[in-house]
Order: C-alpha cells, then sequence, then structure tokens
C-alpha cells in the first residue's frame, strides 16, 4: 500500500480493511504492557483477545459507511462532516456493544478510524492523492473547534473525558483529532523505521506512544501519578534500549497498579494506518 495515489476514488474496501486490519494487528501485538494481547488480558478484568475480536469484525461494516459518506458529501464544507457522520458512529458503537456484551472495547478506535475512513473518501472524491499530510489535515478541517464545543463550553461534566478535562486540562481523543493526530506526526511516524522488523516497530511505537501521549485512559484509572509511572517508564526504556523481555515486566508492572494505556493502543492503530501512505 505504500505510495498509494489514485487518479480514481480509492475502493471503499481499500481504507475499511486498511483500518480493520489495523486493529487485530494492535490486538494480537504482544508483549503490550497493561493491554489484551495474545498471552494475557493485561489489567482487564472485563475483556479477552476473543472479544475484541469479535468487536473487530463488528465494527469493520462501518468502517466502509464512514468512507462512502466522505465519498457523498465531498462537497460539504469539512466542519459540517462531523455531525454528518456522528448517526454512523453511533451505530458503529452499539454494533460494537451488541458484539461484546456492553463492553467498551473501541470506542476511541472508532472515533478516530471512523474520521479518518470518512477524510480518506472526501479526498478521494476530489482525485487527490491520499498521503498521511493530507489526511491528518482533512480529519483536522472536519473537526476544528471540536474541543472548545465539547469541553471548554461543558458545564456540568457527564463523561470521563468531560471531567478529565475539567481536573486536568486533558483534551483526550478530541483534541488529538482537532490537531490533526500531532502526537503521531511528532513522535511516533519520524521515527517508525528505526526497527526493521515489523513486530519489534509496532512495539517501539507503542512504547513511545507510552511516553509522549498524555493517555486519558491511565489518568482515568491511575490518576496523574499512573500516568507519570508509565511514561517515565517508557521513556526509560527508549532510551536504554528494550527487549521484549522488559516489555514483558513493564506489562506485569502495570497489571500490579490497574493500569492501561487504551488510548495509546487506538493511536497505534492510526499510525499503522497512515504509515500505508507516502507522507
Amino acid at each position: 500500500m505504500a505510495g498509494i495515489a489514485h487518479s480514481e476514488p480509492l475502493s471503499v474496501t481499500c481504507i475499511a480493511l486498511l483500518a480493520a486490519d489495523a486493529l487485530r494487528s494492535e490486538v494480537w501485538l504482544t508483549p503490550k504492557p497493561g493491554l489484551v494481547d495474545s498471552v494475557n488480558n493485561g489489567s482487564h478484568s472485563d475483556m479477552d483477545l476473543p472479544l475484541f475480536l469479535r468487536s473487530i469484525d463488528a465494527i469493520t461494516p462501518w468502517l466502509h459507511q464512514f468512507y462512502a459518506l466522505g465519498l457523498q458529501d465531498f462537497l460539504q464544507p469539512p466542519q459540517a462532516m462531523l455531525m454528518r457522520i456522528r448517526p454512523t458512529g453511533i451505530a458503529c458503537e452499539q454494533a460494537m456493544f451488541g458484539a461484546t456484551q456492553s463492553v467498551n472495547t473501541h470506542k476511541g478506535g472508532i472515533f478516530s478510524l471512523g474520521l479518518l475512513c470518512t477524510a480518506a473518501g472526501r479526498i478521494s472524491a476530489h482525485r487527490q492523492p491520499l498521503t498521511r499530510h493530507g489526511m491528518c489535515s482533512e480529519v483536522a478541517a472536519m473537526t476544528q473547534g471540536l474541543v472548545e464545543r465539547e469541553l471548554k463550553n461543558c458545564r456540568q461534566p457527564s463523561t470521563a473525558g468531560e471531567r478529565l478535562f475539567l481536573a486536568h486540562g486533558m483534551t483526550g481523543a478530541r483534541g488529538e483529532v482537532q490537531s490533526g493526530f500531532l502526537t503521531l506526526r511528532r513522535h511516533v511516524l519520524p521515527y517508525w523505521y528505526q526497527e526493521d522488523n515489523p513486530e519489534r516497530r509496532s512495539l517501539n511505537a507503542l512504547l513511545r506512544l507510552m511516553a509522549y501521549n498524555p493517555d486519558t485512559n491511565l489518568v482515568a484509572r491511575g490518576g496523574m501519578s499512573g500516568l507519570h509511572f508509565v511514561q517515565d517508564y517508557a521513556r526509560r526504556l527508549l532510551k536504554s534500549g528494550w527487549q521484549k523481555e522488559d516489555l514483558q515486566e513493564m506489562d506485569r508492572q502495570l497489571i500490579i497498579r490497574h493500569l492501561s494505556p487504551g488510548g495509546s493502543a487506538d493511536l497505534l492503530a492510526i499510525a499503522t494506518v497512515l504509515m500505508a501512505f507516502p507522507q
């Protein structure tokens, strides 16, 4: 998929399956500290690998729909798209919850990947080549003002994201998409090919995300001290060099503390999709 440029709109199957494959690659990747992988359930008592795979199967058809909506509504201004795709996002979440008996496996992934697929549809409809820069810019344009509307103007917080913004100024997934995935563009994508082995490449990307992503999942579970513990731990491993045994020990430490960097797992899937395209 590297180096893709299209004179005709990208097949709806292509971007949606890339996104679904990225989710599958993420959940199978092992060892992932604090997260569900092929060896254990991380810090989760209500999730396991088969549950995640069922969730991804339920989500995949809706990823096609996000891309199709981007194609269909490409003449709409970008700031109108968030409301236009929201019903699809809600339906996708309902499909996920139906497959997981109401366990939230991929709500953050649906939000970010849905926007990315929509962005790809809009760019393809304009007969423009799909690039990392172009897709990130389109996601930022579609979500301009989102943090202000949904977090800064919130007077009575009812969700974890709203409460974390009020308490700590953290913008979570909303801030990441509004910035055009700035954390990825700054801390992950430029270092993607530091590792030659694809598995180490993904694990290194996850470690970089744990080091630099202000992951609201960690704060929700362990407060700011939990976030700082994971960030400091990941930065030490990146500085000293790491082996799988180091990640296995980090996994044990995060499980003891009930910490799970779920936001970083979502961003790893986004990074995997973006790196299938030219810069």
